[in-house]
Protein backbone atom coordinates (compact mmCIF):
# COMPACT_ATOMS: atom_id res chain seq x y z
CA UNK A 1 0.00 0.00 0.00
CA UNK A 2 1.56 3.55 -1.29
CA UNK A 3 1.05 6.38 1.44
CA UNK A 4 0.42 9.36 -0.26
CA UNK A 5 3.39 12.29 -0.83
CA UNK A 6 3.28 15.03 1.83
CA UNK A 7 2.09 18.25 0.66
CA UNK A 8 4.48 20.67 -0.30
CA UNK A 9 5.00 23.14 2.35
CA UNK A 10 3.59 26.34 1.40
CA UNK A 11 6.36 28.45 1.22
CA UNK A 12 6.65 30.61 5.35
CA UNK A 13 6.31 34.38 5.37
CA UNK A 14 7.76 36.71 7.92
CA UNK A 15 5.23 36.95 9.86
CA UNK A 16 6.00 37.16 13.53
CA UNK A 17 7.89 39.96 15.40
CA UNK A 18 11.35 38.91 16.88
CA UNK A 19 12.71 42.25 17.93
CA UNK A 20 12.01 45.78 17.61
CA UNK A 21 15.59 48.25 17.28
CA UNK A 22 15.36 51.69 18.10
CA UNK A 23 17.51 53.48 16.25
CA UNK A 24 18.39 56.74 18.11
CA UNK A 25 19.26 58.64 14.70
CA UNK A 26 15.64 60.36 13.96
CA UNK A 27 13.54 58.58 11.49
CA UNK A 28 14.94 56.00 9.81
CA UNK A 29 15.37 56.60 5.92
CA UNK A 30 16.63 53.12 4.97
CA UNK A 31 17.12 49.87 6.53
CA UNK A 32 19.29 46.81 4.36
CA UNK A 33 20.84 43.62 4.91
CA UNK A 34 24.58 43.02 4.28
CA UNK A 35 25.47 40.08 1.62
CA UNK A 36 25.00 37.71 4.02
CA UNK A 37 22.13 38.71 6.23
CA UNK A 38 23.80 38.66 9.45
CA UNK A 39 24.09 42.58 9.85
CA UNK A 40 21.59 45.65 8.89
CA UNK A 41 22.36 49.11 7.87
CA UNK A 42 20.20 51.77 9.32
CA UNK A 43 20.43 55.21 7.79
CA UNK A 44 19.27 58.14 9.96
CA UNK A 45 17.55 61.27 9.15
CA UNK A 46 20.31 62.85 11.32
CA UNK A 47 22.80 62.46 9.42
CA UNK A 48 24.49 59.24 10.95
CA UNK A 49 24.41 55.98 9.53
CA UNK A 50 24.36 52.72 11.73
CA UNK A 51 25.37 49.19 11.92
CA UNK A 52 23.54 46.47 14.24
CA UNK A 53 23.54 42.49 14.58
CA UNK A 54 20.76 41.44 13.97
CA UNK A 55 20.34 38.25 15.48
CA UNK A 56 20.82 40.23 18.89
CA UNK A 57 19.84 43.98 17.77
CA UNK A 58 22.99 45.58 19.34
CA UNK A 59 24.58 48.58 17.65
CA UNK A 60 27.82 47.87 16.43
CA UNK A 61 28.91 50.95 14.66
CA UNK A 62 27.96 54.31 13.93
CA UNK A 63 29.36 56.43 11.16
CA UNK A 64 29.45 60.10 11.02
CA UNK A 65 30.40 62.31 8.16
CA UNK A 66 27.30 63.08 6.13
CA UNK A 67 25.95 66.75 6.64
CA UNK A 68 22.85 65.77 6.11
CA UNK A 69 20.43 63.12 6.34
CA UNK A 70 21.38 59.31 5.05
CA UNK A 71 18.97 57.82 2.62
CA UNK A 72 20.62 54.89 1.29
CA UNK A 73 23.86 52.39 1.79
CA UNK A 74 24.89 49.62 0.83
CA UNK A 75 27.71 46.84 1.92
CA UNK A 76 30.27 45.56 0.47
CA UNK A 77 30.56 41.56 -0.98
CA UNK A 78 33.43 40.78 1.59
CA UNK A 79 32.05 43.29 4.59
CA UNK A 80 34.88 45.30 4.48
CA UNK A 81 33.63 48.40 3.42
CA UNK A 82 29.87 50.22 3.26
CA UNK A 83 28.78 53.31 0.71
CA UNK A 84 26.00 55.56 1.72
CA UNK A 85 24.18 58.48 0.30
CA UNK A 86 23.05 61.69 1.83
CA UNK A 87 20.66 64.85 0.83
CA UNK A 88 23.98 66.55 1.25
CA UNK A 89 24.52 65.28 -2.15
CA UNK A 90 27.51 63.06 -1.54
CA UNK A 91 28.49 59.58 -1.56
CA UNK A 92 30.87 57.89 1.46
CA UNK A 93 32.81 55.32 1.31
CA UNK A 94 33.56 53.65 4.48
CA UNK A 95 35.85 51.60 6.17
CA UNK A 96 33.44 49.05 8.26
CA UNK A 97 36.33 48.32 11.10
CA UNK A 98 37.65 51.69 11.94
CA UNK A 99 34.42 53.88 10.82
CA UNK A 100 37.12 56.01 8.55
CA UNK A 101 36.07 58.06 5.98
CA UNK A 102 37.73 56.61 3.09
CA UNK A 103 36.01 58.76 0.00
CA UNK A 104 33.74 61.60 0.26
CA UNK A 105 32.25 61.79 -3.40
CA UNK A 106 31.19 64.98 -4.73
CA UNK A 107 29.40 66.08 -7.95
CA UNK A 108 25.89 65.44 -7.94
CA UNK A 109 24.32 68.87 -8.39
CA UNK A 110 21.12 67.31 -6.02
CA UNK A 111 20.49 64.58 -3.13
CA UNK A 112 21.64 61.51 -3.66
CA UNK A 113 18.70 59.06 -3.80
CA UNK A 114 19.93 55.58 -4.05
CA UNK A 115 23.46 53.78 -4.48
CA UNK A 116 24.79 50.45 -4.59
CA UNK A 117 27.98 48.62 -4.69
CA UNK A 118 28.82 46.34 -8.34
CA UNK A 119 29.05 42.84 -7.34
CA UNK A 120 33.07 43.14 -6.40
CA UNK A 121 32.64 46.61 -4.95
CA UNK A 122 34.95 48.06 -8.07
CA UNK A 123 32.37 50.24 -8.88
CA UNK A 124 29.85 52.58 -6.71
CA UNK A 125 26.74 53.83 -8.59
CA UNK A 126 24.29 56.58 -7.62
CA UNK A 127 21.25 58.20 -8.47
CA UNK A 128 20.20 61.51 -7.61
CA UNK A 129 17.43 64.67 -7.64
CA UNK A 130 19.62 65.61 -10.54
CA UNK A 131 18.36 62.94 -12.88
CA UNK A 132 21.78 61.01 -13.25
CA UNK A 133 23.11 58.08 -12.34
CA UNK A 134 26.78 58.17 -11.57
CA UNK A 135 29.43 55.35 -11.48
CA UNK A 136 32.50 55.96 -9.19
CA UNK A 137 36.03 53.75 -9.50
CA UNK A 138 36.33 52.47 -5.81
CA UNK A 139 40.21 52.21 -6.09
CA UNK A 140 41.11 55.10 -8.16
CA UNK A 141 42.36 58.59 -6.36
CA UNK A 142 40.31 60.15 -9.18
CA UNK A 143 37.58 62.05 -7.47
CA UNK A 144 35.60 62.46 -10.38
CA UNK A 145 33.16 59.66 -11.75
CA UNK A 146 34.45 57.11 -14.63
CA UNK A 147 30.76 57.36 -16.34
CA UNK A 148 27.89 59.54 -15.85
CA UNK A 149 24.21 58.47 -17.16
CA UNK A 150 22.07 61.38 -17.98
CA UNK A 151 18.93 59.81 -19.71
CA UNK A 152 16.54 60.29 -17.07
CA UNK A 153 14.23 63.20 -17.40
CA UNK A 154 13.91 63.87 -13.84
CA UNK A 155 14.91 62.47 -9.99
CA UNK A 156 16.46 58.77 -9.99
CA UNK A 157 14.94 57.41 -7.18
CA UNK A 158 15.50 53.52 -7.31
CA UNK A 159 19.09 51.77 -8.68
CA UNK A 160 19.82 48.04 -8.69
CA UNK A 161 23.23 46.68 -9.78
CA UNK A 162 23.18 42.46 -11.05
CA UNK A 163 26.26 41.24 -12.93
CA UNK A 164 26.67 43.45 -15.99
CA UNK A 165 23.11 44.99 -15.77
CA UNK A 166 21.80 48.19 -14.09
CA UNK A 167 17.95 48.74 -13.12
CA UNK A 168 16.60 52.21 -12.38
CA UNK A 169 13.45 53.64 -12.00
CA UNK A 170 13.16 57.64 -11.86
CA UNK A 171 10.21 59.83 -11.34
CA UNK A 172 9.93 60.38 -14.84
CA UNK A 173 8.07 57.18 -15.28
CA UNK A 174 10.22 54.95 -16.41
CA UNK A 175 12.29 52.04 -15.69
CA UNK A 176 15.57 52.04 -17.44
CA UNK A 177 18.10 48.96 -17.88
CA UNK A 178 21.58 49.18 -19.00
CA UNK A 179 23.33 46.55 -20.49
CA UNK A 180 26.94 47.91 -19.72
CA UNK A 181 28.54 45.10 -21.63
CA UNK A 182 26.65 45.24 -24.56
CA UNK A 183 26.41 49.17 -24.07
CA UNK A 184 22.62 48.87 -24.80
CA UNK A 185 19.53 50.77 -23.18
CA UNK A 186 15.83 49.32 -22.70
CA UNK A 187 13.19 51.56 -21.64
CA UNK A 188 9.59 50.69 -19.93
CA UNK A 189 6.84 53.64 -19.38
CA UNK A 190 5.06 53.11 -16.67
CA UNK A 191 3.43 56.41 -16.94
CA UNK A 192 3.00 57.14 -12.57
CA UNK A 193 6.80 58.23 -10.66
CA UNK A 194 8.72 55.36 -10.18
CA UNK A 195 9.59 54.92 -6.52
CA UNK A 196 11.59 51.46 -6.30
CA UNK A 197 12.96 48.99 -8.77
CA UNK A 198 14.50 45.60 -8.12
CA UNK A 199 15.30 42.37 -10.30
CA UNK A 200 13.94 39.39 -9.54
CA UNK A 201 16.23 36.66 -8.08
CA UNK A 202 16.45 34.75 -11.33
CA UNK A 203 17.17 37.46 -12.98
CA UNK A 204 14.20 37.06 -15.62
CA UNK A 205 11.98 39.68 -14.29
CA UNK A 206 11.99 43.27 -13.07
CA UNK A 207 10.07 44.86 -9.97
CA UNK A 208 8.65 48.44 -9.81
CA UNK A 209 6.65 50.37 -7.05
CA UNK A 210 4.72 53.86 -7.68
CA UNK A 211 2.76 56.04 -6.81
CA UNK A 212 -0.03 55.38 -8.26
CA UNK A 213 -0.31 52.57 -5.52
CA UNK A 214 1.03 49.61 -7.81
CA UNK A 215 3.50 47.18 -7.98
CA UNK A 216 4.38 45.61 -11.33
CA UNK A 217 6.24 42.72 -11.92
CA UNK A 218 7.81 42.75 -16.19
CA UNK A 219 9.06 40.40 -18.01
CA UNK A 220 12.89 41.71 -18.51
CA UNK A 221 13.61 41.24 -21.92
CA UNK A 222 10.46 41.76 -23.76
CA UNK A 223 8.70 44.48 -20.91
CA UNK A 224 5.72 42.22 -20.89
CA UNK A 225 3.86 42.76 -17.83
CA UNK A 226 3.51 39.34 -15.83
CA UNK A 227 2.03 40.76 -12.36
CA UNK A 228 0.28 44.15 -11.29
CA UNK A 229 -0.15 44.04 -7.44
CA UNK A 230 -2.54 46.33 -5.39
CA UNK A 231 -4.33 47.47 -2.26
CA UNK A 232 -1.52 48.78 -0.27
CA UNK A 233 -1.07 52.98 -0.52
CA UNK A 234 1.38 54.52 -2.13
CA UNK A 235 0.94 58.25 -2.96
CA UNK A 236 3.35 60.61 -1.61
CA UNK A 237 5.98 59.00 -0.14
CA UNK A 238 9.16 57.25 -1.65
CA UNK A 239 8.43 53.60 -0.35
CA UNK A 240 10.81 50.24 -1.08
CA UNK A 241 9.05 46.81 -2.79
CA UNK A 242 10.85 43.93 -3.12
CA UNK A 243 11.05 39.86 -3.60
CA UNK A 244 11.20 37.30 -1.06
CA UNK A 245 14.76 35.57 -1.33
CA UNK A 246 13.17 32.42 -3.64
CA UNK A 247 10.96 35.03 -5.67
CA UNK A 248 7.34 33.50 -4.33
CA UNK A 249 6.16 36.52 -3.26
CA UNK A 250 6.54 40.50 -3.62
CA UNK A 251 6.56 42.65 -0.90
CA UNK A 252 5.80 46.87 -0.55
CA UNK A 253 5.56 49.36 1.97
CA UNK A 254 2.70 51.24 2.16
CA UNK A 255 1.61 54.60 4.34
CA UNK A 256 -1.37 52.78 5.64
CA UNK A 257 1.34 51.54 8.43
CA UNK A 258 1.16 47.80 7.08
CA UNK A 259 3.62 45.81 4.73
CA UNK A 260 1.60 44.10 1.72
CA UNK A 261 3.07 40.58 0.91
CA UNK A 262 1.30 39.02 -2.81
CA UNK A 263 1.69 35.67 -4.23
CA UNK A 264 3.80 36.36 -7.09
CA UNK A 265 1.96 34.16 -9.45
CA UNK A 266 -1.47 33.97 -8.56
CA UNK A 267 -1.02 37.93 -7.36
CA UNK A 268 -3.61 37.43 -4.27
CA UNK A 269 -3.11 38.89 -0.91
CA UNK A 270 -1.15 35.92 1.22
CA UNK A 271 -0.25 38.98 4.16
CA UNK A 272 -0.62 42.08 5.49
CA UNK A 273 1.73 42.76 8.37
CA UNK A 274 0.50 44.96 10.78
CA UNK A 275 4.15 47.03 11.70
CA UNK A 276 2.55 50.27 13.18
CA UNK A 277 0.05 53.23 12.60
CA UNK A 278 2.72 55.43 10.89
CA UNK A 279 4.31 55.52 7.18
CA UNK A 280 6.17 51.93 6.44
CA UNK A 281 9.19 53.60 5.19
CA UNK A 282 11.58 51.12 4.15
CA UNK A 283 12.31 46.67 4.15
CA UNK A 284 14.67 44.62 3.24
CA UNK A 285 14.23 40.87 2.07
CA UNK A 286 17.11 38.37 4.02
CA UNK A 287 19.53 37.15 0.88
CA UNK A 288 18.28 33.03 2.04
CA UNK A 289 16.20 32.81 5.05
CA UNK A 290 12.69 33.98 5.62
CA UNK A 291 13.51 37.47 7.59
CA UNK A 292 12.40 40.64 7.05
CA UNK A 293 13.09 44.38 8.17
CA UNK A 294 11.23 47.01 8.06
CA UNK A 295 11.36 50.58 9.14
CA UNK A 296 9.32 53.19 10.92
CA UNK A 297 9.45 56.49 12.14
CA UNK A 298 13.12 55.54 14.41
CA UNK A 299 12.60 52.23 15.14
CA UNK A 300 13.57 49.04 12.52
CA UNK A 301 11.73 45.68 13.09
CA UNK A 302 13.20 42.43 12.78
CA UNK A 303 10.48 40.38 11.54
CA UNK A 304 10.56 36.14 11.12
CA UNK A 305 8.82 33.13 9.75
CA UNK A 306 8.84 31.63 13.55
CA UNK A 307 8.87 33.25 17.29
CA UNK A 308 12.15 32.85 18.20
CA UNK A 309 12.18 30.61 21.42
CA UNK A 310 13.18 32.25 24.38
CA UNK A 311 16.30 31.41 26.88
CA UNK A 312 13.74 30.33 29.46
CA UNK A 313 11.69 28.32 26.83
CA UNK A 314 15.09 26.46 25.61
CA UNK A 315 16.15 25.64 29.42
CA UNK A 316 12.69 24.39 29.77
CA UNK A 317 12.57 21.65 26.68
Amino acid sequence: MAFPQPRPQAPQLPQHLLRTIDCQQGAVRAVRFNVDGNYLLSCGSDKSLKLWSVSQGTLLKTYSGHGYEVLDADGSYDNSQICSCSSDKTVILWDVATGQVNRKLRGHAGKVNCVQFNEEATVILSGSLDGTVRCWDTRSKRYEPIQILDEARDSVSSLKVAQHELLTGSVDGRVRRYDLRMGQLHVDFISSPITCVCFSQDGQCTLSSSLDSAVRLLDKSTGEMLGEYTGHKMKGYKLDCCLSSKDTHVLSCSEDGHVYCWDLVEGSLSLKLPVGKAVVQSLSFHPLETLLLTAMERHVQVWGAEPEETEDCAMAT
